[in-house]
């Protein structure tokens, strides 16, 4: 099934000391067919990776690894194209634009959404989409 992924989901994926019956749910969709992201998303992902080096709990080897393993899955980059729907979802919902970017994307494209941000699931449900679960 094919779905909105966020940072949260995958950068789980990459830290050994984290696991989520979520994340691993969006791993086997991944493998088995393609996800969306907002063009935020590589930003976040390689952010969070960076400040977790410096945190000592990956290695700059394993995030090279992971990076390149994330690459091989069918993740199609979203730009954005609509500021008045991202921005009037971050006032209504009082997302950071970044979460209300994903969200956006998973409404205009009628695909569930995958994270792990409550936040961002609250507002999900509250516009009408669907959550991998």
């Amino acid at each position: 099934m094919r779905f909105v992924l966020d940072a949260s989901i995958t950068v789980t994926w990459a830290m050994r000391d984290e696991d989520h019956p979520l994340a691993d749910r969006a791993f086997s969709e991944i493998q088995a067919d393609s996800a969306m992201v907002p063009c935020i998303w590589w930003y976040e992902v390689r952010n969070i990776l960076v400040v977790n080096e410096r945190r000592n709990r990956i290695s700059q080897e394993d995030v090279a690894r992971f990076l390149q393993a994330i690459g091989q899955f069918s993740i199609d980059i979203d730009s954005p194209d609509d500021d008045t729907s991202t921005m009037n979802l971050s006032r209504k919902h009082r997302l950071t634009v970044y979460d209300a970017a994903y969200l956006a994307l998973a409404i205009r494209e009628r695909l569930p959404l995958a994270t792990l941000d409550k936040y961002l699931q609250e507002a999900a449900q509250s516009a009408g989409v669907a959550l991998l679960s």
